[in-house]
């Protein structure tokens, strides 16, 4: 999939080159070097932003006006090249495909599909529910071209309720009048939060099963659980995914939560108040699993995203490592490498800080060296 990667002027690299083989690579480097760095630019052609969740102007390297990312990809890639570039000054981004600028940066995310494996994952368990509802936008919005619609489209709805109900608590306009413009985009946050709500409980419904099986194939002896935990959507079994019903749920909960928002300035109900709940042996895992539970989580949350991902394309993504196995013992590691063996990943970036990290199944694969920077 991915042939040939170009970086200019992002984070520590003036300007890098590099040429992939089909099954992948491995770059070996202290930490602190650039390993991650370069795991975050191929990223960015596939989620047009950071996967740690950096300012576009902040992974511009210090100094420079502008980074620029390029692909060279091969089949079953839908492109033979993909480009992001974002400059400072104009705060612009431009994405192209095939080396034609798109109109809408919309249209190139998923140029390059990939899924990225880091100790650092245990946030999405850990962490609050914004974690988890990022983790199902990401990875719902990449398979399926309805939700991304559904999603930008609600976005937008909420931050233009949400100004006018912060407006309201400084006006001394009457409350009826204050109500009516609140309302006017109660419509369109049904209609969107609908399809969200349907979306994110249909992918539970089906994925609930594997994610149990998977938590047990990693290593973990109780009960693991996913539900969608939905505030202000329709909870009826025959309702969990019809965009319709869920619709009719959150017109009623908008309407019956009106005043309390325009008393607190902010929008209490939608999926943007939503959790994906992780249990294990009916506990929280959030509150009360151990480390190792967590990350176990994790895992099978990544595991999740690439089949997920490799259904909806029809072909697996790009696997990025990011010193995966670091936190765990030997036999885990084992058992995760033979999951992801069985979800078909075909290429694989992996990075590591010494060569005897490097697992068994992937000492086949070309090595380079990071340092400063700089790839040898």
């Amino acid at each position: 999939m991915l042939a040939q990667l170009a970086v200019r002027e992002y984070r520590n690299f003036h300007s890098l080159d590099l040429e992939v083989p089909t099954g992948g690579l491995v770059v070996i480097g202290e930490n602190g070097h650039g390993k991650t760095n370069l795991l975050e630019a191929v990223a960015y052609l596939g989620l047009l932003r950071s996967f740690r969740g950096a300012r576009d102007a902040d992974v511009i390297r210090f100094g420079a006006p502008a980074f620029h990312v390029r692909a060279t990809l091969h089949a079953p890639a839908a492109w033979h090249t993909v480009s992001v570039g974002y400059e400072r000054s104009s705060k612009r981004k431009r994405a192209t495909l095939d080396g034609v600028e798109q109109p809408r940066l919309t249209s190139a995310l998923g140029a390059l599909p990939s899924v990225e494996f880091s100790p650092a994952d245990v946030a999405l368990v850990a962490s609050g529910p914004g974690e988890r509802r990022r983790y199902l936008d990401v990875m719902l919005a990449l398979s399926s071209p309805a939700y991304l619609v559904a999603l930008q489209g609600y976005r937008s709805a909420l931050l233009r309720r949400n100004a006018v109900l912060k407006a309201a608590q400084r006006s001394a306009v009457r409350a009826q009048e204050q109500e009516a413009r609140v309302s006017v985009w109660e419509p369109a946050l049904a209609e969107h939060g609908g399809v969200i709500v349907a979306a994110r409980h249909a992918f539970v419904r089906a994925q609930a099963g594997y994610y149990a099986e998977l938590c047990a194939a990693i290593g973990e002896r109780q009960e693991a659980l996913l539900r969608y935990v939905s505030v202000g959507g329709d909870t009826r079994s025959d309702a969990l995914t019809d965009p319709l019903m869920q619709q009719d749920a959150l017109t009623r909960a908008f309407t019956q939560q009106r005043s309390a928002e325009l008393r607190r300035g902010v929008t209490l109900v939608g999926p943007q108040r939503d959790d994906l709940q992780l249990t294990l042996g009916g506990r929280e895992l959030r509150t009360f699993g151990s480390a190792g539970q967590q990350r176990s989580a994790a895992i099978a949350l990544r595991l999740l995203e690439l089949i997920t991902l490799r259904d909806a394309l029809g072909y697996s993504p790009l696997l990025l490592l990011d010193d995966p196995f670091a936190e765990l013992d030997l036999g885990r590691a084992a058992r995760v490498l033979d999951l992801l063996d069985a979800a078909g990943a075909s290429q694989v970036l992996l990075a590591v800080p010494r060569e005897q990290d490097i697992p068994a199944a992937y000492t086949r694969l070309a090595r380079r060296t990071m340092r400063d920077g700089v790839l040898s």
